[in-house]
């Protein structure tokens, strides 16, 4: 795929606003994974991948403490429902059992009262409870951003891709809130991702 500056910034521009998104919060295993699965979905707009769960400040890579890896998915609510990214989680792994490492453990995070409503509705309608399973469900207190290198990891093993990205000025923290990069992140992945054709046509070929 050739990617140009252009069709760089145009595409992030036109994608919607973080103020009109809304944000999820999910931990399912290693963070590299989840971050390009949901990445690729329908609806989905930014995501990023970093540390929630547990009570020491600041955490980092090499000093965890007691926070798990998390991705945070920004939606279009109007595209997706919280329920759909919840069944996209649930089927990604076995709610019924826990990894005892807690960096990786399995969490829901809900960060409202509508969205604990929605995800308490969700396992009962499956027989389940929160309390009844091995998946954690707490309340989301705060997220902390992983280092840039864990951001867009899939991405990152792609050099013409992210090469695009540093030619248009896109540092650590544009990459990681790019809205591109998180579909290209599912595409290298290698999820089914459309997006040639979600491509700013006008300025295919032009730097």
């Amino acid at each position: 795929m050739t990617l140009t500056q252009t069709q760089i910034r145009e595409y992030d521009r036109r994608a919607m606003d973080s103020a009109e998104t809304a944000t999820a919060t999910f931990g399912i295993g290693c963070f590299w994974g989840p971050d390009a699965q949901f990445g690729a979905m329908d609806g989905v707009v930014r995501t990023r991948v970093g540390y929630a769960g547990g009570t020491k400040l600041d955490p980092t890579y090499r000093s965890l403490g007691d926070h798990t890896e998390v991705v945070q998915v920004e939606f279009d609510p109007d595209a997706v429902a919280y329920r759909d990214l919840l069944n996209r989680v649930f089927t990604s792994h076995n709610p019924q059992h826990q990894t005892k490492k807690t960096q990786y453990q399995s969490i829901v995070l809900a960060e409202t009262d509508d969205q604990r409503a929605v995800l308490d509705e969700f396992l009962a309608t499956r027989g389940l409870t929160a309390d009844g399973i091995g998946t954690r469900i707490e309340q989301l207190s705060r997220f902390y951003p992983a280092e840039d290198y864990h951001q867009k990891y899939k991405l990152r093993s792609v050099s013409s891709l992210t090469d695009a990205f540093e030619a248009a000025g896109y540092g650590g923290d544009e990459l990681r809130e790019s809205p591109l990069a998180a579909t290209l992140n599912g595409y290298a992945a290698g999820h089914d991702v459309a997006i040639a054709e979600e491509l700013p046509i006008s300025d295919r070929g032009t730097a």
